[in-house]
This record gives structure tokens, C-alpha cells and sequence, in this order.
């Protein structure tokens, strides 16, 4: 046998002169050399004899020693047992070249230098036999040569995948060692759940565990050779945010910032004593939760993995291996977890319970900062024993800091001089999201104008603002469009004063609350609440229409009949629908038969009866929570609960209409473009005719429409006739005492 010199001569430990890696793929070509001579030592080690003449005929079919020799660049040599000084040189140049791969890995990671095979090992916890089977299992991704020596020692062409038995042979010297190994390939060992794969069986029979393949995960490959982008596969569900893109803002609340201090210092403090941190943010969209995350990361130097549980239901892989993806991909990025829309598993958690307990699971393997973010708090319980569990609502921005968001969010955007941020943050209870977003949508709305000049107007801004608020509060109530001001409301003087009084509250509410410091003493009742009683058609909606329009806002009008249901717990549901969908753009919500919940609570009798109360006593909780208008109509008085009636800003009393206020209902009954004639007697119609101005209303209009049909002008017979016809609707005689000196122009008819 030839002389055999040694490649890699023994160093002492620890030898100054052994030089660090320069980056992960030197390692990997180190540890690909350690590999061939733990190849070449096996074929060494047993006594492989063929006559190469004979084969000659099953070229390609079989795989010579010969042939493995020169793909490992090694001398010839004859056959050896395990006495053969070709063994014994092998294994020293084995040993040898470890200790050489592990000085230098270490001289490395002192260094500050990165090593991808270095960083799985210790974020999975890996030891030596699971590492060198990530080395057996990449050798083949990136050289073809392993493939035909790896089927050689198999004994079949086929078998290109190192098999578990051959990971054992190579990498096992004893019995007992090849059954201690077995369980880092149980299904939830980090090896064979992270970093792994089993191969397909194409024979569709069942194997045992030795004789399965084994190949490296994709995602392991690419991050070994150095590709660190996140998994295709998560693509559509999640965004990776990297510490160097932390968000620069301009403004952070000074409740935000005071959060984002505390946050930092509790997670540094738990990671040192070892335990796992949630902070729960919750609160409407747009109010700095993610942005606070990001920030918070971006000062740990930690990577941000966004996932939305939403696009997790609604995806082809399984809810459990998209968790193991992202498990993985945790691992991998070092990063923390932040999970969007977390509500969606709470709020369905008996539902949900195993899904819950997964998600759970996986954070606690890897994740050592975890974001939850959703729009409500939510009560844990046991399930999270073992985090730090820390939860923060996020609210809406008082008014003057709403008004900070849109000066400074609007500094790229060129402004017309009608441009009022005032008035859109009073108006609009939006969120600094919500504020970015109306920006944007009023630049496309200002490409739209037909003049030149394409700076955004106030009326882009008005538009974009309505586009993104109250989606789905048309499914609850009808959106009104208020025509009446207050002038055209008659009323007596109270009345009209009391409603003057609530256009005034709300002017001057960032005076009192912001300027005068009122608001610092109040939790909840900013909003403003009224009560109109009174007869129907006595002007209680004309009174919300007039309110909306003095104020500049969205009116919306919820029939409480079509609210209230027989289903237990259905009630409240629709009701946090409604408030929740009204908030962002500050409507007011005007509920109409008011009686249909709010009727005078008996004494409870039965369970109908206690949840009725329930139902009034939730109403009262969102009124107090809505920074908004409520108003409730009544037309029983009498019925509404005292103990729920102090609880209302304001009581108003719609008082059936006396005769001069009837006269100025009549009077402005008809448009000023209306042909009237001048034998229109409206003492008569004031004096003789004791209705209220939602009746007088409907007379005026289908006289209108009698006289179009006949008549040039609107005549006092059309006004009779049409009284005639609106007193058959409600049950009213037409007496000729009533109606005289005019009762014969509708007698026939």
C-alpha cells in the first residue's frame, strides 16, 4: 500500500494559530472534507472485493469501489479490515480534522462572525449526531457525487437519501447507541419537525423507521447556504419587518411612549430570568399597536414576524403546519411573533380550543417576545400560565392630538387653503391609521378634478374620510340625510333653546374636556345623550335631522324593533356592531321606537324578564362608552325607567303643537317655488285641524300632487280633500262641524 500522509496534523487545544472562519460556507466546505474521510473510512472498514471486468456489463447500474475512490479523491487501495493501517490513518485524520472544525467554529462565534450550521445547532439545541445528520443531508443538495455514493452503500442505485439505518451506520459505532438515537427522529423532535424530512415511499408500503430516507428541509438548505429570506410558503400571511426598517414617527402619544418604555425595560428584565413575554395590544385599527411593536423591536435589534390569523384559516396548508412554518421561521429569524387579529380565536375559544393550545405550544418553544394584537382584552385564564402576560388598550386620540396627526401626516401632500384639520379631527374620531389612509384616498380623489389643480380639497378629505367609515352600519340602520336646520324646526322656546344646547356641547367640547381639563375627571359619559318624547309626527326626527346638520354630521336611524331579539346574548351583539361601526367618524345614532327595550322595568318574574334588564342596563354602557351623540326617541314618556332617564344628558318633551305653532308649520310646509293660491286660509287649517306637523307634512305633499293633476296652483280644496284623505289613514272622522266653511269641497270625494 502506498504511503499515506496526513492532511491535517494534530493541533494542541485551544492553538492560537488556528484562524477563524470567514463566513458560514467555509465551515460547510470544512465540514463536506470531515464527510468524505467519514465516507471513505466506512468503505475502509469493510472489505469490499469485485471484479471490475465482471461488472463491466451492469455499468450504471452498479456502483464500483473503484468508482467511490476517485469521487473522493482518495488513493486506490485493497481491501482492509478493521486492524488495516488504512483505518487506523483514516480515523486519526478524522479526529484531527473535528478538532480542527471545532476551534475554529469557536475562534468564529468569538469572533462575532455568523455560522448558519453553528446557529442551528444552538437555537434548536441540536447535539453532534443530530448536527453531522444535517451535514449527511446536505452533502446531496449540493454535490451529485454523494447521491452515487450514498446508493453504493446502500447497495442500490436507487437509493440516492441517506436512510436512518445508513445515518446510523456512519455515525453509531454500537447497538445500543442506534436505539438511543431513535427518538431524534420522533414526529415532534426538533430534527425531524424543523429541520427534516421523511422522503416518499413510492412503493406506498409500510417501512420501519431504519429503512426510511431522510432528506434536508428546503428552507434549511437556503438558510445554511446563507438565503435568509422568509419561507415562500408564509408569503402570503406574513410580513417579516426587520430591525434596520424600524418606523420613524413623528408623534407618539404620550401614553404610547410611556407604554413602549415600560414594554422594553419588562421583556430585558424577564429574558434574563428566563421566562417568555406576551404583551397583549388591544384596541380600534389605526392606533399605534403594530407601529409600537415595531418600534419596541427595532430598540431590541430584534426581527418582527407580522402574522394575520385571518389569512391562516384561509389558506390550503393546515392550520398545525403553518404554526411548525412559523415555529421554524421564528427560530431562523430570531425574531419575535406578532399576531394580527387575534380575536378571531378568543372569541370562538370553545371552538378553537386545540388551535388556541397549538398556537400557545409553538410560542413557547421558540418565541421569546410575542405580540397579540386585537380590538378587545381578553381574559387568558390558565392557558398561558407560564408567560409574562401584559396587556395594554390602545384608544382613539383626544381631538387636539388627532388635529397634531393630520398637520403632520399631511406635510408631502399639497393642500388646498379650504383645508381645515380643526374641523376633521372634531368631526372625525379617527385613528393615526385612519388619518394616513383618509390622506392617501383624498390624492387619488384630487386626480379626479376636472380643473388643473389637483391639491387636495376639503371635499376630498370629507369623501375619503366617509369611504372608510361605517362599512357595515347600513346593515343595522338607514343612513339619513338631514334637510332641516334649525330655524325651520317649530317648536316652543325651551325645546328649541335645549337643542341649541346640544349643538353648543358639542362645538365647545375640546374647550372644556381638552383646554379646561374636564375630561381628565371623567372615564366615561363624554359623549352626549338625549331623550325626545312625544307624540309621533310631533318633530323628534326633524330634531336629529336639524342637530346632524348644525353639527356637520353623519346621521344614522336604528329602528330598536329590528335590534332587540328573542335570542339570548343576540341583543348586545348588535348593539356592539352598531357603536363599534359609529365611533370612527363620530355619528350620531338616533334610535327610533325607543319603547321597543326601554319601557319601564317590571318586577323580574322570570328569566325573559331579568334579560330585558340586562339588555337595558348594556345599552346604557355603550351610550356611556360612545364619545358620539346618542339620541333615543320615546312616545310614552311615562314608561321610561327614572333610574335610566338620569342617566341622559338631556330629557326633551316634543309637546303636541298649539294653534300658532301649527300656523308655522303650515306655513312652511310649502316650498317657496310651490304655486300656492291665495285662497289658502291657514288660520282656518291652524284652528280647525288639531294635528301635529309630521300630519300636516303628508297633507301638504299629496295636495301638491291633487293639484298638479287638475290645477296650475295649490288650492284650498286640494288642502282639504288631501286632509280628508290623511284623516281616513288614521282613523279620523271628517265632521262637517270640523271642516266648515270648507267641508263641502272634499264631501264627494
Amino acid at each position: 500500500m502506498q504511503q499515506l500522509h496526513s492532511t491535517y496534523p494534530e493541533i494542541a487545544d485551544s492553538d492560537p494559530l488556528v484562524q477563524a472562519y470567514g463566513d458560514s460556507w467555509d465551515l460547510i466546505k470544512d465540514k463536506l472534507k470531515w464527510l468524505d474521510l467519514l465516507l471513505q473510512f466506512q468503505m475502509s472498514r469493510h472489505n469490499f472485493t469485485e471484479q471490475e471486468n465482471t461488472l463491466k456489463q451492469f455499468r450504471g447500474l452498479v456502483i464500483s469501489k473503484e468508482e467511490i475512490n476517485r469521487l473522493l479523491n482518495f488513493p486506490k487501495t485493497a481491501g482492509a479490515d478493521r486492524e488495516n493501517p488504512e483505518v487506523e490513518f483514516l480515523a486519526k485524520e478524522l479526529l484531527q480534522l473535528e478538532e480542527l472544525i471545532r476551534q475554529k467554529t469557536a475562534r468564529s462565534l468569538q469572533n462575532g462572525i455568523f455560522l448558519s450550521l453553528s446557529y442551528l445547532v444552538k437555537v434548536f439545541q441540536l447535539t453532534p449526531f443530530e448536527e453531522n445528520c444535517i451535514v449527511l443531508c446536505l452533502a446531496p443538495e449540493l454535490d451529485r457525487k454523494y447521491e452515487k455514493i450514498y446508493a453504493f452503500l446502500q447497495d442500490d442505485i436507487t437509493r440516492k437519501k441517506p436512510s436512518v439505518d445508513l445515518v446510523f451506520s456512519l455515525l453509531l459505532n454500537s447497538m445500543e447507541a442506534r436505539v438511543a438515537a431513535r427518538q431524534y427522529f420522533n414526529p415532534n423532535a426538533p430534527l425531524l419537525k424543523y429541520l427534516l424530512r421523511f422522503t416518499e415511499n413510492l412503493s406506498g408500503e409500510e417501512t420501519s423507521l431504519i429503512s426510511r430516507f431522510i432528506k434536508l428541509d428546503e428552507r434549511i438548505v437556503k438558510f445554511l447556504l446563507g438565503f435568509y429570506d422568509i419561507d415562500e410558503q408564509l408569503e402570503p400571511m406574513v410580513r417579516l419587518i426587520l430591525p434596520a426598517e424600524k418606523p420613524v414617527a413623528k408623534i407618539i402619544p404620550p401614553d404610547l411612549a410611556k407604554i413602549r418604555l415600560t414594554d422594553r425595560l419588562t421583556y430585558k428584565q424577564q429574558v434574563e430570568a428566563g421566562k417568555r413575554v406576551i404583551f397583549h395590544y388591544y384596541g380600534p385599527y389605526g392606533t399605534g399597536k403594530k407601529l409600537l411593536a415595531e418600534i419596541i423591536c427595532g430598540e431590541l435589534k430584534l426581527s418582527l414576524i407580522m402574522i394575520d390569523l385571518r389569512t391562516i384559516y384561509n389558506n390550503q396548508i393546515s392550520y398545525q403546519e403553518i404554526l411548525r412554518i412559523i415555529e421554524q421561521e421564528s427560530a431562523l429569524q430570531q425574531a419575535a411573533i406578532g399576531i394580527e387579529n387575534f380575536q378571531s380565536l378568543p372569541e370562538n375559544q370553545d371552538k378553537y380550543q386545540v388551535e388556541l393550545n397549538s398556537l400557545f405550544n409553538g410560542l413557547r418553544t421558540f418565541s421569546l417576545l410575542t405580540f397579540l394584537f386585537s380590538d378587545r382584552p381578553w381574559k387568558p385564564g390558565g392557558i398561558i400560565n407560564d408567560f409574562v402576560y401584559i396587556e395594554h388598550e390602545f384608544a382613539i386620540p383626544a381631538e387636539k392630538l388627532r388635529q397634531d396627526f393630520w398637520e403632520n401626516f399631511s406635510e408631502p401632500y399639497q393642500l388646498r387653503n379650504d383645508v381645515n384639520f380643526t374641523a376633521l379631527a372634531a368631526r372625525f374620531r379617527f385613528t393615526p391609521g385612519q388619518i394616513k389612509n383618509s390622506l392617501v384616498n383624498a390624492k387619488y380623489l384630487a386626480f379626479q378634478h376636472l380643473t388643473e389643480n389637483k391639491s387636495i380639497a376639503m371635499e376630498d378629505l370629507y369623501k375619503a374620510c366617509q369611504q372608510q367609515s361605517n362599512h357595515h352600519l347600513g346593515m343595522f340602520a338607514q343612513k339619513v340625510n338631514p334637510k332641516y336646520r334649525l330655524e325651520d324646526i317649530i317648536l316652543p322656546a325651551n325645546q328649541k333653546n335645549q337643542l341649541q344646547e346640544i349643538c353648543d356641547q358639542v362645538k365647545f367640547r375640546r374647550v372644556v374636556y381638552d383646554d379646561w381639563g374636564f375630561g381628565q375627571k371623567l372615564a366615561l359619559g363624554k359623549g352626549l345623550s338625549a331623550l325626545f318624547s312625544g307624540p309621533p309626527g310631533t318633530g323628534k326626527t326633524m330634531a336629529a335631522e336639524v342637530i346632524a346638520n348644525e353639527l356637520d354630521l353623519e346621521l344614522y336611524k336604528i329602528d330598536l324593533s329590528q335590534i332587540v331579539s328573542k335570542y339570548i346574548g343576540e341583543t348586545e351583539k348588535n348593539l356592539t356592531q352598531i357603536f363599534d361601526e359609529a365611533r370612527t367618524s363620530n355619528a350620531i345614532l338616533f334610535f327610533d321606537e325607543a319603547d321597543a327595550l326601554f319601557g319601564k322595568r317590571t318586577e323580574v318574574k322570570d328569566a325573559h324578564d331579568r334579560y330585558a334588564n340586562i339588555e337595558v342596563g348594556y345599552l346604557l354602557q355603550k351610550m356611556e362608552e360612545y364619545e358620539g351623540i346618542v339620541i333615543l326617541a320615546t312616545n310614552l314618556m311615562k314608561n321610561i325607567d327614572g333610574a335610566f332617564s338620569r342617566r341622559i344628558r338631556f330629557t326633551i318633551e316634543f309637546p303636541f303643537p298649539e294653534k300658532a305653532e301649527r300656523e308655522q308649520i303650515w306655513s312652511k310646509a310649502f316650498p317657496p317655488q310651490a304655486p300656492l293660491a291665495k285662497d289658502i286660509d291657514y288660520e282656518f287649517l291652524a284652528d280647525r285641524l288639531k294635528i301635529v306637523g309630521g300630519n300636516i307634512k303628508n297633507i301638504a305633499l299629496t295636495a301638491a300632487f291633487l293639484a298638479a293633476t287638475t290645477s296650475p296652483e295649490i288650492r284650498m280644496v286640494h288642502l282639504i280633500l288631501a286632509t280628508k284623505r290623511e284623516y281616513q289613514k288614521i282613523g279620523k272622522s271628517y265632521i262637517r262641524t270640523d271642516f266648515e266653511p270648507y267641508f263641502s269641497l272634499a264631501e264627494d270625494n
